[in-house]
């Protein structure tokens, strides 16, 4: 578009690939969030001294801080998201809640407010009864989140909820609901001008996580018809316009068995897995939130939205699968990407990077898109075999498992899903193998790669031959 960047830094941050690509770069402050990339004020002194005239807040951080969307405006700076009302009724977990109340949307049940103390806590709990969960009412991304299914469990819960809620979004106040069993997680991406447009551009299903953070996202979902989609999005474009809500935003749904949905919150900002939805619709939504920011209308209405093929995103983390998924952080020594037909990736590194502890371990978002799920399956798992990441441990080889996992393939998935899996396999290999088994495995392999060899140095002929002998032809 012809716009020139400024990036922002920590001392961490100081040779991360945003700051490589950007005009300019400004650094903030130490590593700390709390003294860096939280501090609007040294944000807003950026944009002062570079002669920046807008803000784009990205996923994380102060994205969907109602406090800094208005130092924004008063400060004469275009923040490329919702105005700080909308993001108050809607970016405010139990305000928002509250809005979908008043709009007649199913939601479930619990507080609409947030918690004084663990002993308001209680006695919601209580009302509506064990299992429940505690949410982070001003964020994300899993932060500030905690399942509790014993009375004597909540206190505990409560204190190291709101304790993460006020480090990850500087405010610890959490709100309570009812833990509904084996759900689906759909969400609905939306976007609407200050024209009063607003339109929805389909679903994403995100299901598959662990402890509460998506992992794998999809669109369209598999299980999800022209009908449901429809009531779906209809619900989220009502909730937003009720809010006077601009820009980019996705309203996330917990759905039953029974295709019953409830509104479970929505998140006033650009969401990590945004590419899936751009490859099934055309439809860039960063240059649009740009372009809906600077005043212009939508470009498409509802009736022109269309959903093409299927796309799969898996989030890169450097972590260890085989160490409790602890942070794998360090110096990447190697770095060999994936490419080909349909496949999209989203990198925040290069080699020789050092990937540092501080901030969330993301590296990139891979993405394949084909004409069917099948097909988008089989080129992301194509895409793995290439991916190489070499000095840090990542999450790679766990796409692998869940990709070739018969369950995942046909689509039978839910929140508990991927912990469901991971238990399985713990289970498998604390299983003792007989040494007699272990050899005989032993034997076949060894046999196996004998005739692999001898059918190396053999002379096939060709299926191509084959096929054209059948048609006729010779080749």
């Amino acid at each position: 578009m012809g716009i020139a960047t400024v990036a922002v830094y920590s001392d961490v941050d100081r040779g991360a690939l945003h700051v490589l690509h950007a005009d300019e770069a400004y650094r903030l402050g130490p590593a700390p969030a709390s003294q860096s990339y939280l501090l609007g004020d040294l944000i807003l002194d950026v944009a002062r001294r570079a002669g920046a005239d807008a803000v784009h807040p990205g996923y994380g951080f102060l994205s969907e801080n109602a406090e800094f969307a208005e130092a924004c405006v008063a400060a004469g700076v275009t923040f490329i998201g919702p105005s700080a009302s909308a993001m108050r009724m809607l970016g405010s977990k139990t305000k928002a809640r509250q809005a979908a109340d008043a709009a007649g949307m199913p939601r479930v049940p619990g507080s609409v407010t947030g918690l004084a103390d663990v002993e308001e806590a209680m006695r919601v709990a209580a009302g509506i009864g064990y299992p429940v969960m505690l949410k982070a009412a001003a964020g994300g991304g899993g932060k500030g989140m905690r399942a509790v299914s014993r009375v004597e469990d909540l206190a505990a819960a409560f204190a190291a909820a709101s304790s993460e809620a006020e480090r990850s979004f500087g405010s610890g106040e959490v709100y309570l609901e009812k833990l509904i069993e084996r759900p689906r997680h759909i969400e609905i991406q939306l976007i609407a001008d200050e024209h009063g447009g607003c339109i929805y551009l389909g679903e994403r299903e995100c299901s598959v996580q662990r402890r509460h953070q998506k992992v794998i996202e999809e669109a369209p979902s598999a299980v999800v018809g022209e009908e449901l989609r429809r009531r779906m999005g209809e619900a989220a474009v009502k909730l937003a316009l009720s809010a006077a809500y601009v820009n980019a935003g996705t309203v996330e749904f917990l759905v039953d068995a029974e295709e019953n949905f409830y509104f479970l919150e929505m998140n006033t900002r650009l969401q990590v897995e945004h590419p899936v939805t751009e490859m099934v619709t055309g439809v860039d939504l960063v240059h649009m939130q740009l372009r809906v920011a600077m005043g212009e209308a939508l470009p498409l209405t509802q009736e022109q939205v269309r959903l093409r093929g299927h796309a799969i995103e898996c989030r890169i983390y450097a972590e260890d699968p085989e160490n409790h998924f602890f942070p794998s952080p360090g110096l990447i020594t190697q770095l060999i990407q994936p490419s080909g037909p349909g496949i999209r990736e989203d990198c925040a590194v290069y080699e020789g990077w050092n990937v540092p502890l501080d901030y969330d371990p993301m590296l990139s978002k891979l993405v394949a898109f084909a004409e069917t799920r099948e097909m988008a399956i089989d080129r992301m798992l194509r895409a793995l075999d290439e991916y190489v990441i070499g000095g840090i441990k990542t999450n790679i080889g766990l796409f692998r498992r869940i990709l070739l996992d018969e369950d995942f393939r046909a689509a039978r998935i839910d929140t508990g899903y991927l912990e469901r899996l991971l238990a399985d396999e713990a289970a498998g290999m604390t299983e003792v193998v007989p040494k007699d088994v272990v050899a005989v495995a032993a034997a076949l392999f060894a046999a196996s790669s004998r005739r692999e060899v001898a059918a190396a140095d053999a002379v096939d002929e060709s299926r191509w031959a084959v096929a054209g002998r059948r048609e006729g032809l010779r080749l």
